[in-house]
């Protein structure tokens, strides 16, 4: 055609070029972020009651107290030690949280196994009681110092928690502590990342969970 325009050869290269550049900068634009998998202990259905696990008219009421624990389980990260290599550093899971801090998780299941035989109140609940009735139940003290997927060896691993539970009875004098003792659970992994991880922590939690208890019905009455 006599009118049809025909570009500069140079910029005609020019044009050329352009357009690879942006086709390469559109393939190089970054994939959709990884969606992060929650985590928690799994539904903690109780067993049906019997008349070995019914609730005892006998235990006293017990207030559990918020759990502390260290600034580095504040967070929901997922946290794993490698004891082979460097057992001091603790590591996060990348794509992997729990769906609440441990230490919530924890009082959770712990309220949850208390309150299978005896009434349990949070510290508000256990305050109002005192204001009305003049007395303070006892008090369950926890604070949760390592929860961690610890790795022995590269193939082995295991969830390790470790936990040190105070009974606190108040009395017209102050505070008495009743008992205090430190518990440390390993159980073992299925898998070395952090589903396997999260299984073994879950299990380590809920075998503390059982000996909590079991040492708390132990402790002197008031």
């Amino acid at each position: 055609m006599k009118n049809a325009i025909h570009p500069h050869p140079r910029l005609a290269a020019c044009i050329a070029a352009g357009l690879a550049l942006l086709l390469a900068g559109c393939g190089a634009l970054p994939d959709k972020p990884a969606r992060t998998t929650l985590y928690d202990f799994g539904p903690g259905l109780a067993a049906p009651a019997t008349a070995a696990n019914a609730p005892a008219a006998a235990l006293p009421t017990l207030a559990l107290a918020e759990i502390e624990s260290n600034t580095r389980l504040d967070g929901t990260q997922i946290l794993y030690r490698l004891g082979y290599a460097d057992a001091n550093e603790l590591r996060p899971y990348g794509q992997s949280r729990w769906s609440l801090a441990p230490a919530q998780l924890l009082r959770q299941r712990l309220r949850d196994a208390l309150a299978e035989r005896r009434t349990v109140l949070g510290p508000e609940e256990s305050a109002t009681i005192a204001r009305a009735e003049g007395k303070v139940p006892d008090t369950l003290r926890i604070s949760l110092d390592e929860f961690s997927h610890y790795f022995e060896s590269a193939s082995s691993s295991v969830g390790l928690v470790r936990l040190r539970a105070t009974l606190i009875r108040g009395t017209t004098g102050g505070d008495r502590v009743l008992g205090q003792r430190t518990f440390t659970v390993r159980r073992p992994a299925p898998s070395a990342d952090a589903p396997g991880g999260v299984k073994a922590l879950a299990a380590a939690t809920d075998a503390a969970v059982a000996d909590i208890v079991q040492w708390v019905d132990q402790q002197p009455r008031q």
